[in-house]
């Protein structure tokens, strides 16, 4: 009786060793690729806040950054040009400012908030002409009405005589040196449509992103059967990328793999909602008519009569513009006015 109950002791002992001993199930997870960043989602990244530097005063918000967004969003980009045109579409020409020096000044004024003139002079001192100055090179000097445009690295500014240069600019309730866009306000939603559309270039040529967990619970999988799986799905990142794949566990059950999913990006409906968003945020920091900006509308109505929009849209966007470069006749005589036309009424 002693040595049955002393086998059954050791046997008991040799199990519990080899249950201590032996290789502990561990739960493993890993990423499919590292995140890669699209943009960022401050304006600030791109427009920063400047001080004084040199001779001159830096513009509060990089000119680089406004140009640079200028092409981010296809409304964006679209409408200075519009309202360029729709600027020199009644405009009486005038040799003393071209309509190129006109329509480079007015794209400078919605884009910055700024634009530039220099005023030539014939042997008489009087004003004769004027030649736009790109805006995005222009600095108010520290000197009393002296402007100073910017050079390649390393060259020293051109310095204007005070007066030469005469400047319009949108008022900004922060700072009375240079304008700001009217528009500033709404560069949020201009870089989330952009954001929107690069992400969703990112996900269709990098089909590793993440929106599912696979789960695998077979025993019988060896670790080089899971090396094997993490490979394969590795090479599926980049073109060619949703491709299948085949997998056998032999002995396996019907739960050995799982597909978890955990979002689902290629559902449009998300992606529209921000599309459409940012568009009308767009267009509304314009005041920009949706019947002008060539959407297609909606419903089956329509936007209405399309001549009286651009008649409205005259009225209050078109007249007010020519009032800012009408201002340049208080330097002309009266025979070299510039002067703008207006719609011709239907009878």
């Amino acid at each position: 009786m002693r040595n049955k109950k002393q086998r059954y002791t050791n046997t008991a002992q040799q199990n519990h060793v080899a249950a201590t001993n032996a290789p502990v199930e561990r739960s493993m997870a890993f990423k499919f690729g590292d995140p890669e960043s699209v943009l960022s989602s401050s304006p600030a990244d791109y427009l920063g806040v400047f001080a004084g530097a040199g001779d001159y005063y830096e513009p509060p918000v990089s000119l680089i950054g406004l140009g640079k967004i200028l092409r981010a969003n296809g409304y964006h980009s679209t409408i200075p040009p519009f309202r360029r045109n729709r600027l020199l579409q009644y405009y009486v020409s005038n040799g003393v400012l071209s309509d190129r020096d006109l329509g480079a000044a007015s794209i400078d004024y919605d884009v910055f908030g700024n634009c530039y003139f220099q005023k030539i002079f014939n042997v008489f001192g009087q004003v004769i002409q004027f030649k736009h100055l790109p805006a995005i090179n222009m600095r108010k000097h520290k000197k009393s009405d002296v402007y100073c445009q910017l050079q390649k690295s390393g060259e020293k500014p051109i310095e204007f005589m005070p007066g030469e240069v005469v400047h319009f600019m949108e008022y900004d309730v922060n700072q009375q040196i240079y304008g700001i866009p009217q528009y500033y306000g709404g560069i949020n939603s201009v870089l989330l449509s952009e954001e929107a559309t690069l992400f969703r270039r990112k996900y269709y040529t990098n089909g590793a992103h993440m929106g599912y967990i696979l789960y695998t619970s077979d025993a019988s999988m060896s670790e080089e059967d899971e090396k094997m799986i993490k490979e394969q799905i590795s090479k599926s990142k980049g073109v060619g990328n949703f491709r299948s794949l085949y997998l056998n566990i032999p002995n396996g059950k019907k739960d050995s793999v799982q597909l978890i999913p955990v979002g689902d990006i290629a559902t449009k409906d998300e992606f529209e909602r921000i599309k459409n968003i940012s568009r009308s945020e767009t267009l509304a920091m314009w005041r920009m008519q949706p019947a002008l900006s060539g959407m297609i509308p909606e419903n089956t109505g329509g936007f209405g009569d399309i001549t009286k929009i651009a008649d409205v849209y005259f009225e209050y966007e078109t007249v007010p513009m020519q009032d800012v470069f009408l201002q340049l006749n208080q330097f002309l005589p009266q025979s070299l006015r510039i002067a703008f036309g207006a719609p011709a009424k239907a009878a």
